[in-house]
C-alpha cells in the first residue's frame, strides 16, 4: 500500500506553519522535512522520511484554506524576511518581487510549494 501523508490545510496559516505540518505529517511529532524551500525540494526527493522512489502521496486537504494563507500577504511577509538576509546581489530582484507581492501580482507562497513538489516529485501531490 502507497504511504499517505495528509496536511490539514486548516492549519497552515504561514510558511512556517507549513513545515510544521508536512514535518509531522512524515515524521511524526516534532518531524523534519525541511525548514526552507531548498531543503524541502531536497526532502521531497526521497530519503528524508519518504520512500526514495517517489512511491508516495501527499494529501493536502483543505488546501483552498492554504492557498488563501499563503497569498500574496504572506509571501510580501516571506520576501522581506529574504530580503533582510539575501545577498546584495539578489536584492534588486527580491525588491521587485516584495513590490509585486504587495500589489497582489506574482506567485505566491502556495505557488512556490505546488511548483517545488510538481518538479521534485510530480504525481505525489494531491490538492483535496
Amino acid at each position: 500500500m502507497t504511504p499517505t501523508y495528509v496536511l490539514d490545510g486548516r492549519e497552515i496559516g504561514t510558511l512556517e506553519d507549513f513545515w510544521r505540518v508536512i514535518g509531522e505529517a512524515v515524521n511524526g511529532p516534532g518531524g523534519y522535512f525541511g525548514r526552507n524551500l531548498d531543503a524541502f525540494a531536497d526532502c521531497l526527493s526521497g530519503g528524508f522520511g519518504t520512500p526514495d522512489d517517489d512511491a508516495y502521496v501527499v494529501e493536502w486537504r483543505d488546501h483552498r484554506i492554504s492557498r488563501r494563507n499563503l497569498g500574496h500577504l504572506e509571501t510580501a511577509r516571506q520576501l522581506e524576511i529574504r530580503l533582510s538576509r539575501c545577498h546584495p546581489a539578489n536584492r534588486p530582484s527580491t525588491r521587485a518581487d516584495l513590490e509585486a507581492a504587495r500589489q497582489e501580482r506574482g506567485s505566491t507562497v502556495f505557488d512556490w510549494l505546488v511548483e517545488i513538489f510538481d518538479d521534485r516529485a510530480p504525481g505525489v501531490l494531491r490538492l483535496r
